[in-house]
């Protein structure tokens, strides 16, 4: 018997989606469509309690002022997720890589990095802004042997991206625990199954005593702000930090953060209305 969802419209737009719909999962939302300026988002109706209605309403006035808003609400039967995926995602090239699931059988130019993904339900896979700009700039910081952590890692696509550069080992962490096995089955895919450690959570999963090479966060302006001077903590002398999720009119909110100020700012790298920042700490 099939379950019933609740299947929300939400008036978003189109370049707010991905991460409005990374920040739903933890709500329990596990489907997405998007269309031009609204995001459709799927959540058992079992799920969807008074308590739950109540933090997403407080969610949408404290993500956008307001300006995102649900416009209709209807109960509908199950549907196949992978199915809706599988319609949607093809491969692409960002930068050095050339991204696609395993059911194309596209074969990879001669001059790119083969990355298989295969997406499911978690955010990153190359056709959002904010993942693309990371790519773009991760040959150019990412040193064979490095220490790698991936804040947000979604699918794991940036984590195993560095990993196929050469970094010696990846922490990705996630809120979302659809990620870990969807991260570690692409860290299979790509045979970098043994040098990936993936864990849910946040920045309490990072241990302790561990220092990072490259610090790699693609995560929403609000998250970054609250995690930047944690992040900073954990990077080795002379390592690397990567942000993006940052629109642009966020940048200076960012960059003035003390954690940043701190820090030598390698790079800014743009597209459409989103930013990505490069910083290297002390040595």
């Amino acid at each position: 018997m099939n379950r019933t969802y609740v299947k929300l419209k939400i008036r978003i737009p189109q370049e707010e989606q991905d991460l409005a719909a990374d920040d739903l999962l933890a709500f329990g939302f596990d489907g997405f469509e998007q269309k031009e300026e609204e995001l459709e988002a799927w959540i058992p109706e079992a799920k969807f309690t008074e308590s739950v209605n109540l933090k997403l309403a407080s969610w949408l006035d404290e993500q956008s002022d307001g300006r995102w808003q649900i416009v209709d609400e209807q109960i509908v039967t199950e549907r196949n997720w992978n199915e809706e995926w599988e319609k949607t995602i093809r491969p692409l090239t960002v930068g050095r890589f050339f991204i696609h699931p395993t059911w194309t059988d596209e074969v990879s130019p001669p001059d790119c990095i083969p990355l298989v993904i295969d997406p499911k339900m978690a955010f990153g896979t190359g056709y959002h802004e904010t993942t693309r700009l990371l790519l773009r700039l991760l040959p150019d910081h990412v040193r064979p042997g490095d220490r790698v952590l991936d804040m947000g890692t979604g699918t794991g696509i940036l984590a195993i991206a560095a990993l196929r550069l050469g970094a010696g080992g990846a922490l990705g962490i996630d809120i979302d625990p659809w990620c870990y096995d969807n991260a570690l089955e692409n860290a299979r895919l790509n045979a970098v199954s043994d040098r990936l450690e993936i864990r849910i959570g946040s920045t309490e999963q990072i241990p302790p005593d561990a220092r990072y090479d490259l610090i790699l966060a693609n995560i929403n302006r609000n998250i970054l702000l609250d995690m930047a001077g944690s992040l900073a903590g954990y990077l080795a002398p002379g390592g690397i930090l990567m942000l993006s999720g940052i629109l642009e009119e966020d940048v200076d909110a960012i960059s003035s953060h003390p954690a940043c100020t701190a820090m030598e700012r390698l790079a800014q790298s743009a597209e459409n209305e989103w930013r990505a920042l490069v910083y290297r700490s002390s040595s």
